[in-house]
C-alpha cells in the first residue's frame, strides 16, 4: 500500500482526493493531512509517505518552498493555477505531476500512476500483488509466494490477475523485467550479462528469450539501435546468439 498525505488549504479539494481515492479503491493509504506549508512539512517528516500531494499556495509556506525542504518523496502539484511558469517551476523542483483543479477523477489516476510507476486496477487484491511484483522483479517471483501475499489460492489469484490485468502472472514479471532491462541498456555501461542478473534473471538464455519476445531484438542489437557505446560482455557474444 502507497502511503500518502494531502497538503492543501482547501477543505474541498482534501475531500475530493480522500473521496476518489477510496471510491476507486486506488492502492493508496493517506497517513494525514495538513493545511499550512509549517504543517506539511512537520507532517512529512513525520510519516515519511511515498507519495504527497501538494498544493501550491497556501499560508505560511507555498508548495514549492515545501519541496526545496523535504527529500526521497513523490510529489504531485495540485493547483488552481494553469501556469507554464509554475509547471517548469515545480517539475524542476522534481514534482511527478501536476493536476489542476477542481479535480477530475481521470487526471488523478494518470497521476498517480505516472508517480508510483505502475498501472493498478480496481481490485485490492490484485493491486497488492502489482506492487509486490514491480518492488521486487529482480527476484525470485513465484505464484505460491504471490497467493500468499494475497491470501488466496493460486488458482484463484491466476484467475482475477488474468482477468485484471489481461496478461499472465508470469508474462507480466517478464514483461517489467525487460522494460527494466531497457532502461539499463539505454542509460547504464554494465554488461549485458550483468543486467540480465540485475533485472532478475540468472540464467542468461532466458533473459535472451524474453528480450526477444518482449523487444524483437536481441540485447546486443538493441544496444547498436540505440548507440550505447561500450564494450559488450565477451560472454554475451559467446553464446552464439545471431544479429
Amino acid at each position: 500500500m502507497i502511503r500518502a498525505v494531502i497538503c492543501d488549504d482547501e477543505k474541498a479539494a482534501l475531500n475530493i482526493i480522500r473521496h476518489f481515492i477510496e471510491n476507486e479503491n486506488l492502492p493508496i493509504e493517506i497517513v494525514g493531512t495538513a493545511e499550512d506549508g509549517n504543517q506539511a512539512l512537520e507532517l512529512i517528516s513525520r510519516e515519511k509517505p511515498n507519495l504527497v500531494f501538494m498544493d501550491i499556495q497556501m499560508p505560511f509556506m507555498d508548495g514549492f518552498e515545501v519541496m526545496k525542504r523535504i527529500r526521497d518523496t513523490k510529489v504531485i502539484i495540485v493547483t488552481a493555477y494553469d501556469s507554464f511558469e509554475y509547471a517548469q517551476r515545480a517539475l524542476r523542483l522534481g514534482a511527478c505531476d501536476i493536476i489542476l483543479k477542481p479535480i477530475e477523477l481521470a487526471q488523478l489516476k494518470s497521476a498517480v500512476t505516472r508517480a508510483v510507476g505502475w498501472n493498478f486496477t480496481g481490485n485490492k487484491t490484485i493491486n497488492c500483488v502489482l506492487e509486490y511484483i514491480h518492488k521486487n522483479y529482480n527476484q525470485k517471483i513465484d505464484l505460491d509466494t504471490l497467493a500468499q501475499i494475497a491470501y488466496c489460492t493460486q488458482s484463484h489469484l491466476a484467475h482475477q490477475f488474468k482477468k485484471h490485468v489481461g496478461m499472465t502472472i508470469m508474462s507480466y514479471v517478464h514483461k517489467i523485467r525487460i522494460e527494466a532491462a531497457v532502461n539499463l541498456l539505454r542509460e547504464q555501461e554494465n554488461s549485458i550479462q550483468e543486467i540480465a542478473e540485475l533485472v532478475g534473471y540468472q540464467n542468461l538464455n532466458n533473459f535472451y528469450k524474453y528480450f526477444k519476445l518482449y523487444m524483437n531484438d536481441t540485447p546486443a542489437v538493441y544496444v547498436q539501435k540505440f548507440g550505447r557505446n561500450h564494450r559488450l560482455s565477451t560472454d554475451t557474444e559467446e553464446e552464439g546468439w545471431s544479429k
